[in-house]
């Protein structure tokens, strides 16, 4: 299965809770900080909702 390289690039503060969760339930935890995860329909939907403060980069 391929791999999605996440970071977030803006921060947290007065988002919704609901984006809140998104980035908390992808593992990033700080600004600049990147995480791998797997391409799956459940990953896609929470980066889709954020993706405003994330920078996205599939890995092959």
């Amino acid at each position: 299965m391929s791999k999605i390289k996440v970071t977030l690039r803006k921060s947290l503060i007065g988002r919704l809770q609901a984006h809140k969760s998104c980035v908390k339930g992808l593992g990033i935890r700080k600004i600049n900080h990147t995480v791998t995860v797997e391409d799956t329909p459940e990953n896609l939907g929470m980066i889709n909702k954020v993706k405003y403060m994330l920078e996205v980069e599939k890995i092959k």
